[in-house]
């Protein structure tokens, strides 16, 4: 029988990361490339003594719950992003099964084929995946590490009109740079002028390596709903990287009228996400001390942050560069011009090493001379170990590409 496919389906790109992740799986070798938490940090216990409290009571908590998910979970996110300046009300937010959901719903609700977004340069690949899956029209918005150029967005916002800008701001993912308070408040008043919803993803935003009150600027969600206007920024987040990513418990909020039918999406999606790990969210929020395990996760990933720049640091990477992140999980590595890091990846996974190739996190204009690195997942000892291989990777491509010249002359 031949399978006749959806038209979507030729929009659905495979994920760099997945495919990387496929080819190391079972290896002896050091994943440098996914997004992935410290296994070793999780709060084992608190999370075993969490789902132990939430199925003591009544049977009940095996049931179907809300499709806007457990309200006493909702009540306690809405009571911590309320502290951290975002005031919002449990009925203005929808849980999701991680922050990735929360992207897609949103793009299945806002957006028709053709419609416009903006994006920074370079930005989380998985969006850029949901966004070709919508058959949006991608636009790049020139960057820097404050942020986008508000000249340039304010450009392409009078010239393409675009429906929805969509950015991580606080240690993105790839760059795990910051957007400074001036380009955040700019931004959100471009788009507010230009009638333009700003989709926030902050799934990084806690671990934060400066822990100094107002060291870092406010999120534009609480930029945007200090204005006493109506919102025009929707705001992401997740548990996924302050607790563990199998919880798959992400957020959406945003004004009320959108929830709504944002819920009605996920009534079709998958009715509602998992009711035992919201009830155990739940209940891990009332008897841990979430924000001293986030103090000591970010302590410890600017830690093995600090030795993986140093390690890159040495007289083999002079002609190379990054800029150390502030948090986060990321550190964004540029090699010299002319460098093809999607060419140099199979050299590094043959001497033991993994990275995610810069280019699959531009919807244009790729940087190929670029590499993410995450930090947070391999272990303190190992990350000497993975840099040394990445030279032995370097080592092996340059004598390659001096064969092919050779060759050809």
């Amino acid at each position: 029988m031949k399978i006749q496919y959806a038209e979507m389906t030729n929009h659905l790109g495979s994920s760099a990361v997945r495919d990387i992740l496929k080819v190391t799986q079972g290896k002896d070798i050091i994943s440098l490339a996914g997004g992935l938490p410290g296994e070793e940090l999780f709060p084992l216990e608190a999370v075993r003594d969490a789902y132990n409290r939430a199925l003591s009571g009544s049977a009940s908590s095996l049931q179907y719950g809300l499709t806007e998910g457990y309200s006493p979970l909702r009540e306690a996110v809405a009571a911590r992003l309320t502290r951290q300046g975002i005031p919002v009300e449990a009925g203005d937010m929808l849980l999701t099964t991680g922050s990735q959901q929360a992207i897609d719903l949103f793009c299945k609700v806002m957006l028709d084929p053709g419609d416009k977004v903006l994006v920074e340069a370079p930005t989380y690949l998985a969006a850029l995946q949901v966004l070709n899956s919508y058959r949006a029209d991608i636009i790049t918005v020139d960057s820097d590490e404050f942020g986008m150029l508000p000249e340039h967005l304010e450009e392409q916002l009078m010239l393409h009109r675009p429906k929805v800008l969509y950015t991580v701001p606080t240690f993105n993912n790839p760059s795990g740079g910051s957007w400074s308070k001036e380009r955040r408040e700019r931004t959100v008043e471009l788009c507010r002028r230009y009638n333009v919803l700003i989709l926030e993803d902050n799934p990084y935003g806690e671990i934060a390596f400066d822990d100094a009150p107002g060291a870092y600027p406010p999120s534009m969600a609480a930029i945007d709903r200090s204005s006493g206007e109506d919102p025009c920024v929707v705001y992401t987040g997740t548990f996924s990287k302050i607790v563990a990513p199998a919880l798959r418990t992400g957020w959406i909020i945003g004004p009320s009228g959108l929830i709504k039918v944002i819920a009605r999406a996920k009534q079709a999606a998958d009715l509602h996400s998992s009711a035992i790990d919201q009830r155990a969210l739940h209940e891990l929020l009332l008897h841990f001390d979430i924000d001293a395990h986030i103090r000591l996760i970010s302590r410890e990933y600017h830690s093995r942050m600090k030795l993986l720049a140093g390690e890159l640091s040495g007289e083999r990477w002079q002609d190379a560069s990054f800029q150390e992140p502030r948090g986060g999980m990321f550190l964004w590595l540029k090699l010299p011009a002319g460098t093809d890091t999607a060419r140099l990846l199979p050299f590094a996974v043959e001497q033991g090493v993994a990275f995610v190739p810069g280019e699959v996190f531009y919807a244009a204009k790729p940087l190929k001379n670029a590499m993410r690195l995450n930090f947070t997942h391999t272990p303190p000892e190992l990350l000497p170990v993975a840099v040394r291989r990445l030279e032995a990777a370097l080592e092996s491509y340059g004598r390659t590409l001096a064969g092919a010249v050779d060759t050809l002359v």
